[in-house]
C-alpha cells in the first residue's frame, strides 16, 4: 500500500519525485524517502509525512543536481514507522537502493541466510532483505544487476512492486512487479521516464503509459525501455493513453479531497451512466456485458467479492440482482473468501468490485475463482489496473480519481453500475415488466439532480455534527436496501473521526444493541418511505423510549418521523432500490464534518491507506 515514484531523464529529479510523493501520500504516510545520484548514491528519509522530509532537505541545494532518482511514501507492514524502516533501503555495499510496495513472505528465511553470510541490516523491513539478496546474487553469480534482479525474483514469495537505482549507472532504473501496481510514464520523444504506483504523479508530464504486468521486469537505460519476464522472455511494451485530467487530482478550492469528492457525486454518477442509458428510448447498454449476458442469465448464482466500502456496494447489489434479475446472490469478504475453501462451480458468475483495481485480497479471490472455472466480471474505477486485466469482462465506473482515503463517490458509482447490470439482466430474462423497467430508467436518470438536492443539506448536517462531535459511540440502523447504507455510514465515521460506530439491520437492534442505548447514544436511522417504513418507525419508538438521541434520514415532507426524531435530514423520494444513492450522502457529510471538528485528518486517517495492495 506504499507509494512509489521514480524518474530518469533530462529534468531535475528531486522536485518531480517530491511532488509525486505528495500525490501518492494517500497510499501511505508513515514515512517518506528519496534516493538520488548526486555525487554518489545518497538516501534521504524521514518518519512522518512527505512535508517532514521536505523540511529537513530545504537547504540542500545539491539535491537539484540529479536527473535520476527514486522515492517512496510508506504504509508500515514489517517494522514500525521510523527513520530506519523508511524507504529507500541501501544494499550492504551502499551501491544500490530499493523502494518496495508489497510483502516478501519468505523474507525471514532469506534474512537468516544472509546474516550467516555476514550481512548486517539497518531496518526491520522485508524490503531491505530483498536488496541485500539481490546484491548477494550479483556478487556470487558475477552477473549484471538486471540478471541478479531476475534470479532473485524467481526465489522470493509474496507481492512486490520495486524500483532499483544503482551507483554504477547514472541513467538506469530497474523495476518489477507481482501483485502490486506499477505504471511507467513515457515522456516526450522517449527521452524521460516516470514510474509510479498509479498515474496521479505522472499525468502532469505525460498521458502515455505502460502498465507493467505481473512477473515482468522493466529496464530503463540510455533513454530506452525494455521489458522481459522473470523467465527472461522479451515483451513488447504497449503504450496506453490516459484520459485523466490534471484538475481531477487537485482539490479545486475545497479544503479536503473528501469533501470535493462528496460534492462530485452528481457528476461521477452521471459519468457512470453516460453513453449507457437513455430512458426516453428505453436503451440500456453496458459494453462489457453484451457478449457475456448469457453467462449471467444461465448462472446458478452470482458471487460478489469485495472489501470495505466496495463490499457494502456488493450488499446493495445483492438486493438489486435478486429483486430484478431473480438470480441468487452471495456477497463475500474477499479477505475471507479463499481461506474457507468455498464451493465454486463453473456455472457461477463472480463479480469482483474494487475502486482501485489493485486490492490484493480481491485479486486473490479472482485467482481462486478462475482456477475453478467460474466466469469473472469486474467492476472497477481505474482503467488498466490489475483487476480489469485479470477478469473475463467488466464495467468501469468512471468516477474519476478518488484521492480521499475514505471512499465516497466510488460507492455511489459502483451502486449505479450494479443497478444498471441488474436492470439489464432483469429485462433480458423477463423479470421486469416493460412499464416498470422504463420507470426505473427514468428515476435512475433523475438521480443526479436528486443528489444535487441532497447536497444542499450540508449546512444543516454541519449543525448536527457540532452537537455530536464529542460522542464516543454511534449506532446506524436501516432496513432492506438501506441496511448496507447503515454499514457504510458507520464505516465512514469510524475511518475518519475515530469514533466507534456500528451499523445494524434495524430489526436486529432488539437482539443485542438495544442494551447500549441511553441518553448518551446517538442513533442514526435511515427512515425513508419504503416497504419497511412502518417497521422502522416502530424501531425509532423503541429507541425513543430508552432516551436515545435520534438522527433520522427521511424523505422530503415526512411528518411522522419528524415528531419522533431529535434531528431530521430530508432527501428526495425515489424508487426504493435507488435510495442508497441518496441516503448515503448525508452520512458521508456527517462523518466528514464531525472529523473536521475533531481535528482529524480526513483525507489521510491514521493507520489507513487508500489502496490495500497487501494481504
Amino acid at each position: 500500500m506504499c507509494g512509489i515514484v521514480a524518474y530518469v531523464g533530462y529534468r531535475e529529479a528531486y522536485p518531480i519525485i517530491v511532488k509525486g510523493l505528495k500525490r501518492l501520500e494517500y497510499r501511505g504516510y508513515d514515512s517518506a524517502g528519496i534516493a538520488l545520484l548526486n555525487g554518489g548514491l545518497n538516501v534521504y528519509k524521514k518518519k512522518g509525512k512527505v512535508q517532514e522530509l521536505e523540511n529537513i532537505l530545504q537547504n540542500e541545494a545539491h539535491l537539484y543536481q540529479s536527473k535520476i532518482g527514486i522515492g517512496h511514501t510508506r504504509w508500515a507492514t514489517h517494522g514500525e514507522p521510523n527513520d530506519d524502516n523508511a524507504h529507500p533501503h541501501y544494499s550492504a555495499n551502499k551501491r544500490m537502493a530499493i523502494i518496495h510496495n508489497g510483502i516478501i513472505e519468505n523474507y525471514d528465511a532469506l534474512k537468516q541466510d544472509l546474516i550467516n553470510k555476514g550481512h548486517e541490516f539497518e531496518s526491520d523491513t522485508d524490503s531491505e532483505v530483498l536488496i541485500h539478496f539481490i546484491e548477494d546474487i550479483q556478487e556470487n553469480e558475477q552477473c549484471s544487476l538486471e540478471e541478479a534482479v531476475r534470479l532473485a525474483l524467481t526465489k522470493v514469495v509474496g507481492a512486490y512492486a520495486i524500483v532499483i537505482i544503482s551507483k554504477e549507472n547514472d541513467n538506469q532504473l530497474i523495476a518489477a512487479r507481482k501483485g502490486s501496481p506499477l505504471v511507467i510514464g513515457v515522456g516526450q520523444d522517449q527521452k524521460e521516464y516516470f514510474l509510479a504506483s498509479d498515474a496521479t504523479p505522472i499525468i502532469e508530464y505525460t498521458n502515455e503509459v505502460v502498465y507493467l504486468n505481473d512477473y515482468e521486469i522493466a529496464v530503463i537505460r540510455n533513454n530506452e525501455l525494455s521489458i522481459r519476464t522473470i523467465e527472461d522472455i522479451p515483451m513488447t511494451p504497449y503504450i496506453h493513453t490516459l484520459e485523466m485530467e490534471l484538475e481531477a487530482i487537485e482539490k479545486g478550492g475545497y479544503p479536503h479531497f473528501m469533501l470535493k469528492e462528496i460534492f462530485e457525486q452528481p457528476r461521477s454518477i452521471y459519468d457512470s451512466m453516460r453513453g449507457r442509458i437513455n430512458a426516453s428510448t428505453g436503451n440500456l447498454v453496458l459494453g462489457g456485458l453484451i457478449e457475456h449476458k448469457n453467462r449471467f442469465l444461465s448462472a446458478d448464482r452470482i458471487l460478489i467479492v469485495a472489501c470495505g466500502t466496495s463490499w457494502h456496494a456488493g450488499l446493495v447489489a445483492e438486493y438489486l440482482f435478486e429483486e430484478f434479475a431473480r438470480i441468487p446472490v452471495e456477497v463475500e469478504y474477499a479477505s475471507e473468501f479463499r481461506y474457507r475453501n468455498p464451493i465454486i462451480k463453473e456455472n457461477d458468475v463472480v463479480i469482483a468490485i474494487s475502486q482501485s483495481g489493485e486490492t490484493a485480497d480481491t485479486l486473490a479471490a479472482i485467482e481462486l475463482a478462475k482456477s475453478k472455472g467460474a466466469f469473472i466480471f469486474g467492476v472497477c474505477n481505474v482503467v488498466g489496473a490489475s483487476i480489469p486485466r485479470a477478469t473475463d469482462a467488466g464495467a468501469y465506473t468512471h468516477a474519476g480519481p478518488e484521492i480521499g482515503v475514505a471512499s465516497t463517490k466510488a460507492f455511489t458509482a459502483q451502486v449505479t453500475v450494479l443497478a444498471m447490470i441488474a436492470l439489464l439482466l432483469g429485462r433480458q430474462n423477463g423479470n421486469i415488466k416493460e412499464s416498470r423497467y422504463h420507470q426505473l430508467l427514468v428515476e435512475l436518470e433523475n438521480i443526479t439532480e436528486q443528489v444535487e438536492t441532497t447536497l444542499k443539506t450540508d449546512k444543516q448536517i454541519k449543525y448536527i455534527a457540532d452537537i455530536f462531535k464529542e460522542a464516543r459511540n454511534f449506532l446506524y440502523l436501516g432496513r432492506g436496501y438501506n441496511f448496507p447504507v447503515a454499514l457504510e455510514g458507520a464505516l465512514k465515521l469510524k475511518e475518519i473521526s475515530y469514533i466507534h460506530a456500528e451499523g445494524y439491520p434495524a430489526a436486529e437492534m432488539k437482539h443485542g444493541p438495544i442494551a447500549l442505548i441511553d441518553e448518551e447514544m446517538p442513533v442514526v436511522f435511515i427512515a425513508t418511505q419504503d416497504s419497511s417504513y412502518e417497521k422502522v418507525i416502530s424501531n425509532i419508538q423503541e429507541v425513543k423510549a430508552r432516551k436515545g438521541r435520534i438522527i433520522a434520514i427521511v424523505n422530503e415532507g415526512d411528518e411522522e418521523v419528524r415528531k419522533l426524531a431529535d434531528f431530521i435530514i430530508e432527501i428526495p423520494k425515489t424508487n426504493e432500490a435507488l435510495t442508497p444513492l441518496l441516503s448515503v450522502v448525508p452520512l458521508q457529510l456527517l462523518a466528514y464534518h464531525i472529523a473536521v471538528m475533531r481535528g482529524c485528518n480526513v483525507d489521510q486517517p491514521r493507520n489507513l491507506a487508500k489502496s490495500v495492495t497487501v494481504e
